[in-house]
């Protein structure tokens, strides 16, 4: 009766912590958001908090992001005016000459120098104007990238999450179960001892052990793993401890039928980011065929010079009879107007309508595929939702089995390979249960962000 009493007390704990919590293990090192003398445990919302402050990915493409504003920038320099200045001194050792009704007359110095200042603005260009457009939209390319890249890692780092606290709720019914059988090694190995049984039943006990304890230690590698992989999508350093915040399992609500979200699409990252793509690829077009256009730009310049038949007189007063210095300055309309260059401009073009129309059919099949991925979500989630409460069902059952198989060896009307074999359908209906949850939060992540609504796991 103790052995009964021991291993129900065992059993009776293990399924009310199933279906209460998910309990995990280890300290948080040295997290950025506490001190080591204070630390607290990872919430799912600090986990997600910190890698979006954290991840490298996400680093990199906010810095796509200030990239971008340099090259609107760059592009919006185009339309300004452009100011340039210029100096220069020759010497001439052969000075050119005039000739002139029969005489000859000197057009230079040995000497000169030249200061000037040039000045140009774009009056039209519908290359610039559009390129103005296209830088703007790039910018726009880049944040919603950098959102897209958000929404990835919420989800790597919820999933990873809450495969740790599954494992290790798996981890802790090994643990139960490992010292229920340990008792029941110590009992039968006494009764063998004493001549009241047979050496197969120690030895199908220690096999159990064996393998329970092969599981357990593949359970403990495979939450390290996890661990380093969830630190990893954080971007916290892989030799910082950590450990997850005691879970209360939340009660699994009743689905009712899905309604339809008109928004649902609008809100989308990635066929946001594919249509800000078409723009780019449209204004790329427009960007070729304004070759065709004429240019109009504003010139100015100025120049001052000096020359002189002495190095020395070059920048003495203007009055010196041996040096002559004046001004000239110059202001005018640019008009450039394209002819003919070989058919390239329609080719240009040409390309670019067919990355358009390419880009359309990206456009399409991403809405299928969103479409697709937001109904296989709603199916998954009803199906975990019937595996929970079968499984919650199930193993209650082996519970019950296992403590009726229990009591008639007890009793001597049960054979030990009986009471193993429950022993390990309970184990198997508890790991079940505790898999159905798993598949039922995978589940409900991949419905939030086929939504659009993955980012409301930070306010959970």
């Amino acid at each position: 009766m103790a052995l009964k009493d021991s291993l129900k007390q065992h059993h009776m704990n293990i399924l009310n912590m199933n279906i209460r919590k998910i309990l995990t293990a280890a300290i948080v090192g040295l997290w950025g958001i506490h001190a080591a003398s204070a630390q607290e445990p990872l919430t799912l919302k600090e986990a997600l908090q910190y890698a979006l402050e954290n991840n490298e990915s996400i680093k990199k493409a906010y810095l796509d992001v200030e990239g971008g504003k340099h090259q609107v920038a760059e592009v919006r320099a185009n339309a300004l005016p452009q100011v340039e200045g210029s100096a220069a001194l020759n010497y001439n050792p052969v000075i050119g000459k005039l000739v002139f009704a029969g005489q000859s007359v000197t057009i230079g110095q040995p000497w000169d120098s030249r200061f000037g200042a040039q000045l140009s603005q774009q009056v039209f260009n519908q290359q610039v104007f559009t390129g103005l457009k296209a830088a703007q939209a790039t910018s726009d390319y880049y944040r919603l990238a950098a959102n897209m890249t958000e929404e990835q890692v919420i989800e790597t780092v919820a999933s990873n999450y809450y495969q740790i606290l599954v494992n290790r709720e798996q981890l802790s019914v090994i643990d139960t179960n490992l010292k229920n059988i340990r008792v029941i090694n110590e009992i039968v190995s006494n009764q063998y001892q004493n001549g009241l049984a047979k050496k197969i039943d120690v030895d199908r006990i220690k096999v159990n052990i064996t393998n329970l304890e092969n599981q357990r230690e593949e359970l403990i590698n495979g939450v390290s793993l996890l661990e380093n992989q969830l630190k990893f999508s954080m971007g916290m350093p892989i030799e910082t401890q950590i450990t997850l915040a005691e879970e209360e399992l939340k009660e699994i609500p009743e689905l009712g039928d899905f309604a339809e979200d008109s928004s649902r699409l609008d809100r989308l990252i990635e066929l946001q980011l594919l249509n800000k793509q078409l723009e780019l690829l449209d204004l790329q077009y427009k960007a070729n065929k304004a070759e065709y256009f004429p240019t109009l730009s504003l010139v100015s310049n100025y120049n001052y010079t000096t020359m002189t038949d002495r190095f020395g007189y070059l920048y003495k007063n203007s009055e010196s009879p041996i040096a002559a210095t004046f001004g000239a300055a110059v202001v005018g309309l640019n008009l450039r107007i394209p002819i003919f260059n070989g058919f390239a401009t329609r080719a240009r073009m040409g390309k670019a309508k067919v990355d358009y129309l390419k880009a359309e059919q990206d456009l399409f099949n991403m809405k299928q595929s969103l479409n697709l991925a937001n109904e296989n979500a709603k199916i998954q989630l009803k199906n975990a939702l019937n595996t929970i409460r079968s499984q919650r069902e199930n193993m209650q059952l082996a519970q019950e089995v296992y403590e009726s198989t229990q009591n008639n060896y007890n009793n001597g009307l049960a054979a030990l390979t009986d009471l193993l074999d429950t022993e390990n359908a309970l184990t198997q209906a508890q790991n079940s249960y505790t898999q159905a949850l798993l598949n039922y939060k995978i589940a409900e992540i991949q419905l939030k962000k086929s939504n659009g609504q993955i980012k409301s796991l930070i306010n959970e």
